[in-house]
């Protein structure tokens, strides 16, 4: 349930590349670390390119007050060259996911990328991040999401210049 007011973390950015050139990065698990403005993604246990709802791949995970653990990734969201997203689950290693755990393994995290065409060979990306079926006590430690803002404008970052960096990448009207 939706906390009141609570509105998702959004961070977009205009990427010189086509919505499917795009979303093809964002559907294999295999590119997240070099997609990743965070820092915690160390590379892929298992998975590969997400093909539709219901897929889950799992990632190598770092944080200084955690040391390294998985995160089981359930696809909730795909639609090729428009929508893709997927809700955490705590996994081997991180403390929610041991027995007798606080807090659930999955706790109503979600992260989306929504792709909107902006002309000829540019796309309008944005990330989502939704805690709005978090706990609300759970959502106050994260600050309702606020606190992955900058890892999200560094993930986009990230996007555009391997973007560019693919090989025919055109470079796009500003």
């Amino acid at each position: 349930m939706a906390g009141r007011g609570y509105e998702p973390i959004t961070v977009s950015r205009r990427i010189g590349a086509p919505a499917g050139e795009i979303f093809q990065l964002l559907a294999d698990p295999g590119r997240h670390g070099d997609l990743d403005g965070s820092g915690m993604v160390q590379g892929v246990v298992s998975g590969s390119v997400v093909s539709g709802v219901g897929d889950v791949f799992v990632m190598k995970m770092y944080f200084d007050e955690l040391g390294e653990y998985h995160m089981i990734n359930h696809v909730v969201e795909y639609e090729p060259g428009r929508r893709i997203g997927w809700e955490p689950e705590a996994g081997r290693g991180h403390p929610n996911a041991e027995p007798g755990a606080e807090r659930p393994a999955r706790w109503g995290q979600r992260w989306s990328f929504e792709l909107t065409p902006a002309g000829p060979g540019a796309t309008v990306v944005t990330e989502i991040f939704d805690c709005s079926r978090v706990p609300e006590d759970q959502r106050v430690d994260i600050d309702n999401g606020k606190i992955w803002v900058e890892s999200m404008h560094r993930t986009l970052e990230h996007l555009d210049r391997l973007c560019a960096s693919q090989p025919g990448a055109a470079a796009a009207p500003g």
